[in-house]
């Protein structure tokens, strides 16, 4: 039986899953390596080996979609957070929930060894360092917190020249805080991901020229969707997620090449072509101006490097290059885990659910936040860690190793793919349904028309895990039918006077779409989840 568990970082996904064992009653010892909460989004950590967010950074998902499902924002909060404002949640939340006395800080995990007897006890050996004086722990189970954001990737062997003949500097986006060290500068930023897209616009204010090279297409979005709410609160809803599963998928991906094109044409600006079926899509408001006015200028992939040029694979050259920035991602690693165990982890669909191991004899190991997903990767961790943590107090059961492994193996594509994400809804959804906490829309609809229409229509956020089942929260339709209130307060410090009212029309919408909406449920109860092991861009 568990009772001891093991937490390995008290980032986001440490954090809640401090909270879900607390909340099943197991014992939780988080282990975190620096001096402070927060993973990625303490900036100020001392410890230059870590990866953290660039101090300008903004959230690509808005505060009503990204917060944990039991503990709203702060109604003043903006709806896009700066780091700092991401931090200091993260503060009010280990407060709020007393988290803070399960973490031993400055405390570095070393190892994580299966005990001798582990086919029946399922315990694991854990070493951990701190201030030099290493200790070893024996856990019934480990929850590995880390997430994706670890080893810099830098492919430079895709690069002739950058190593053997360029003279300036190279460096990853891991490295860069603020734009200080670019002043008149000429800058070639590598990679078109959301990193990518963010650091050109940075430097383009200081730099001389910045350059950005893609090999991609790449469609450009708006965090500010019609009439000026979240982008992601207007969009991802069960509605639109019921229709993309309803309509075919050539005519769903027209259908957003559309509405992209409907912002600026991406062909004109050499970023996308509708004809293409392998792209990816980036947040970015200001990427299309700083190209439009040149301080930005789009180059194709790198041919080679020379001394002090880049040699692009459309034949031209650009001079004069100082410094080289690649924004290439980030690879995994679970240096601590044992060989055994490690070497079975080749990313997270080699992982049930994209959590747990499917081959151990014993399912008490989990990776928690190993995602990528079309939403917040925090709201996807929490639901991890919420079923996760019922699975080790027992109320919730896993199938047996091997149909574990024969649905991995089955959902796996033959040949990898790059940049896997899944569907927000369709994952958190899957994830929810194991848990036993995900909402029944047609149940709703005649127990609660109001709510059972403003979870179907209305935005996909959070609160929505909360209303039924283990952690029900009995805040959380107040918090569902109140999320646009506390989208618009922090916008009223100037009230303007307007006399046309909406709620009427919304009334007569509300009435004239149940009918619809009793439709959908009744699908939602029935179909299939729509593959969330079916990779999007």
């Amino acid at each position: 039986m568990v009772r001891r568990v093991a937490v390995i970082g008290a980032g986001a996904g440490g954090l809640v899953s401090v909270k879900s064992c607390l909340e099943e009653g197991l014992e939780p010892t988080c282990f975190e390596s620096s001096e402070d909460i927060g993973g990625v989004w303490h900036t100020d950590s001392t410890d230059n080996r870590r990866v953290r967010v660039h101090r300008s950074v903004i959230t690509n998902t808005s505060k009503e979609m990204s917060c944990f499902s039991d503990f709203p924002y702060p109604e003043d909060f903006p709806s896009y957070l700066p780091h700092s404002l991401v931090l200091e949640y993260f503060r009010m939340y280990a407060q709020h929930f007393n988290l803070l006395r399960h973490v031993r800080f400055q405390t570095r995990v070393v190892s994580v060894r299966k005990r001798p007897d582990f086919t029946t006890s399922g315990q694991w050996e854990v070493v951990t360092e701190s201030d030099g004086v290493r200790e070893s722990h024996v856990f019934d189970a480990v929850m590995v917190c880390t997430g994706h954001f670890q080893e810099p990737y830098l492919p430079l062997a895709s690069f002739p020249g950058i190593e053997s003949r360029f003279k300036g500097q190279r460096l990853h986006s891991r490295e860069y805080r603020d734009v200080q060290a670019f002043q008149g500068k000429r800058v070639l930023v590598v990679g078109i991901g959301n990193t990518g897209g963010d650091l050109s616009v940075e430097l383009s204010r200081v730099a001389a020229k910045v350059f950005l090279s893609t090999r991609s297409n790449t469609w450009v979005m708006s965090r500010v969707s019609e009439h000026g709410f979240p982008c992601d609160m207007v969009g991802t809803t069960r509605f639109h997620h019921l229709l993309e599963w309803l309509l075919p998928s050539a005519l769903t991906r027209r259908i957003k090449f559309r509405k992209f094109n409907s912002w600026f044409n991406h062909t004109n600006y050499g970023l996308a072509s509708s004809k293409s079926s392998k792209f990816k899509i980036i947040v970015n408001e200001e990427l299309p101006f700083c190209l439009l006015s040149g301080t930005v200028v789009l180059k194709p992939n790198v041919k080679e490097f020379t001394e002090s040029s880049a040699v692009f694979e459309d034949g031209t050259t650009e001079e004069n290059i100082d410094v080289v920035l690649f924004a290439t991602g980030y690879n995994f690693s679970f240096p601590f885990l044992e060989e055994s165990v490690r070497s079975t982890i080749d990313d997270n669909r080699s992982l049930y659910k994209c959590i747990f191991p499917p081959q151990l004899e014993k399912p008490t190991l989990a990776i928690i936040g190993l995602i990528q997903l079309t939403g917040s990767i925090m709201v996807g961790s929490e639901m991890q860690a919420r079923w996760v943590t019922g699975v080790f107090a027992g109320w919730n059961k896993l199938p047996p190793p091997s149909r574990m492994m024969a649905e991995v193996l089955k959902r796996r594509p033959a040949v990898k793919r790059e940049n896997l994400k899944m569907s927000f809804i369709s994952y958190v959804d899957s994830i929810a349904a194991c848990a036993g906490v995900k909402p029944s829309v047609l149940r709703l609809l005649l127990t609660d028309p109001q709510l059972a229409l403003a979870i179907f229509f209305g935005p996909c956020s959070p609160y929505q895990y909360r209303l039924v089942g283990q952690g029900r929260w009995s805040g959380a339709r107040a918090a569902i039918l109140t999320q646009w209130q506390r989208t618009l307060k922090p916008l009223r410090t100037r009230v303007v006077d307007d006399n046309s009212s909406s709620s009427s029309g919304w009334c007569w919408m509300c009435l004239l779409a149940l009918p619809a909406a009793l439709t959908a449920g009744f699908l939602f109860s029935k179909y299939p989840q729509p593959g969330w092991s079916s990779w999007a861009g």
